[in-house]
C-alpha cells in the first residue's frame, strides 16, 4: 500500500510542474489584461490633455497678455498655459505639418496666442464650450477667436465609451476562461493521485488528513504560479517602458501592489478550491470507476 502511494507520488510530480507552468501562463494572461483594465482610464486621459487649445489674440500690448495668461492659469481646468508667439507659432505648425513654409511666404500670418492643455475631466464638448465662452466674454475686445480639435474630442470621448465597454465585455470573457482553464490543470494534476486519495480513505483516514497535505501542495502551486506570472508580467511592463517612455507615467506602486496581490489571491484561491473539489470527488467515486 504504501510502495503503491509513494509511486502515485513520484508519479505526479510532472503533472504539478506542468500544472505550475499552465497555471502560470494563463495567470500572465490575465495579468496583461489587468494592467491595461487599471491603467485604461490613465492612457484616456494622456490623450486627452494632448489637446491643444489656443486663444489667438488681436493685440500683442504685454500687458494684456498676461492678463489673458494669468487668468487662463488661475482656473482648475488650466495646465501648461503659455505664450505663443509668431515665431513659435510658426514651428510649431511646421513641426506639425513637416514642412517650411517660408519657402513659399515672405511674411508670417499665424497671429499671437495663448496655448493651454485642458484637464482630462474637462475636455468634453459642453464643458470646453462653456470655457471658451467665458474666455471670450472676459476679453472680448483681446481675443480673436478660440480654436481647438472640436471633431477629435467629440471622437476621443465616444470611443473612450465604446473601448471601455468593449474591454470590460472581453475582461469578464477573460476571467471565465482562466477560472475554467485553471480549474481543468489542476484537475487533471489531480488525476494521478486518485488512487492515493482513495487508498488513503480505504485504510481509514479521514477526509482532512487526506486533504490537507495537497491542498498544502495546491498553496505551494499556486504561489508558484502567481509569481512566475509576476515576474513575466514585471519583466514585460519593464521592456515596454523602454520601448515607450510614456508608459512610465502609468506605473503606481499602489496600482502594482493591487494588479500583483490580485494574481497570488487568484491563483492561490482557484488552486486550492479545484484541488479540494478533486478530492471530494474521487472520495466518493467508487474503486471500479477510478480506472
Amino acid at each position: 500500500m504504501v510502495g503503491n502511494g509513494t509511486g502515485s507520488l513520484k508519479r505526479s510530480k510532472p503533472n504539478y510542474i506542468y500544472s505550475i507552468i499552465g497555471v502560470a501562463i494563463v495567470l500572465f494572461i490575465m495579468g496583461i489584461m489587468g494592467w491595461l483594465f487599471i491603467n485604461l482610464h490613465t492612457i484616456g486621459d494622456n490623450f486627452k490633455e494632448d489637446i491643444r487649445i489656443s486663444v489667438y489674440l488681436k493685440t500683442a500690448d504685454k500687458n494684456t497678455v498676461n492678463s489673458i495668461q494669468q487668468f487662463i492659469a488661475s482656473k482648475p481646468y488650466a495646465k501648461n498655459v503659455e505664450y505663443v508667439s509668431k515665431e513659435k507659432a510658426k514651428a510649431i505648425w511646421n513641426k506639425e505639418n513637416n514642412e517650411d513654409w517660408a519657402q513659399i511666404l515672405d511674411i508670417n500670418p499665424l497671429p499671437e496666442s495663448v496655448d493651454f492643455f485642458a484637464k482630462a475631466k474637462y475636455v468634453n464638448t459642453d464643458s470646453l464650450t462653456k470655457i471658451t465662452s467665458i474666455i471670450q466674454n472676459q476679453f472680448k475686445n483681446d481675443v480673436a477667436d478660440i480654436q481647438y480639435p472640436k471633431s477629435l474630442v467629440t471622437n476621443l470621448n465616444e470611443r473612450a465609451t465604446k473601448i471601455g465597454l468593449i474591454f470590460i465585455v472581453l475582461s469578464v470573457i477573460l476571467c471565465v476562461i482562466v477560472i475554467i482553464s485553471i480549474d481543468n490543470t489542476i484537475r487533471l494534476a489531480m488525476f494521478s493521485n486518485r488512487f492515493l486519495i482513495k487508498t488513503m480513505q480505504m485504510v481509514g483516514a479521514t477526509r482532512g488528513f487526506i486533504s490537507k497535505p495537497l491542498l498544502v501542495r495546491a498553496l505551494l502551486n499556486g504561489l508558484g504560479s502567481a509569481f512566475i506570472a509576476i515576474f513575466l508580467l514585471f519583466g514585460l511592463i519593464e521592456w515596454a517602458s523602454t520601448q515607450f517612455p510614456q508608459i512610465k507615467n502609468l506605473q503606481g506602486i499602489k496600482s502594482s501592489i493591487l494588479l500583483f496581490g490580485g494574481l497570488i489571491v487568484i491563483g492561490v484561491s482557484i488552486s486550492i478550491f479545484s484541488t479540494y473539489r478533486s478530492v471530494l470527488k474521487y472520495l466518493k467515486m467508487k474503486l471500479d470507476d477510478l480506472y
